[in-house]
């Protein structure tokens, strides 16, 4: 009896996803080792699972991966790896540019008695810090503001709360003078009758 036919779906299960990702790699390692080898071809499988990490495989007459995507580059007249280091490059000039702002902003903040600042910079840094100050006085005022009202609010509720209260305890009061008087009434008319 055959197999029957699987739907393709995301399996849900993670551990039962992980096996059949175990299961399904190596099987498709071994067609590709296969295809490799029975049609002389060069052959690279790469495949990154769910955590992150990278699985690989090339046929023995590939050397390295960095060889056949430098294959793949001349046959297609395209540029991966060139592209790749000159994106990390420039990624790497701007963020060692900014570090390099941010540590001179740093150093002016503090205003180190041994640099010789000039009135301009100064005046600029003055800006900066009434800025900051600006903001900083806005965010005050709003933990403040949200502070306010939540206790605005938890006024309010104990206010009903205690409102409702009241309400009951008015109605209790009325219904006791109710029973109350019904009692006497009912003492006076037993004694009345003549029932003790």
């Amino acid at each position: 009896m055959g197999r029957g036919k699987t739907e393709i779906k995301r399996i849900e299960n993670p551990t039962q996803r992980q096996s059949t990702f175990y299961k399904r790699r190596d099987g498709l390692f071994k067609k590709a080792r296969e295809l490799s080898v029975l049609c002389d071809v060069d052959l690279l499988l790469l495949l990154f699972s769910s955590s992150g990490k990278i699985y690989e495989y090339h046929a023995p007459s590939v050397q390295s991966v960095k060889e056949f995507i430098q294959k793949y580059e001349a046959a297609t007249q395209t540029t991966i790896l060139r592209d790749f280091h000159m994106e990390r490059n420039a990624e790497r000039a701007k963020v060692e540019k900014l570090c390099e702002l941010m540590e001179k902003e740093l150093r002016i903040m503090t205003v180190d008695e041994r640099e010789n600042y000039t009135v301009p910079s100064l005046e600029v840094l003055e800006r900066n810090l009434e800025t900051a100050m600006e903001r900083v006085r806005k965010e005050i005022e709003h933990k403040i503001n949200e502070e306010m009202n939540y206790l605005e609010n938890m006024v309010r509720e104990k206010q009903e709360e205690g409102y409702g209260l009241c309400d009951k305890l008015s109605h209790v009061q009325t219904f006791n003078d109710i029973a109350g008087a019904s009692t006497s009434f009912n003492h006076t008319l037993d004694l009345k009758l003549g029932f003790n």
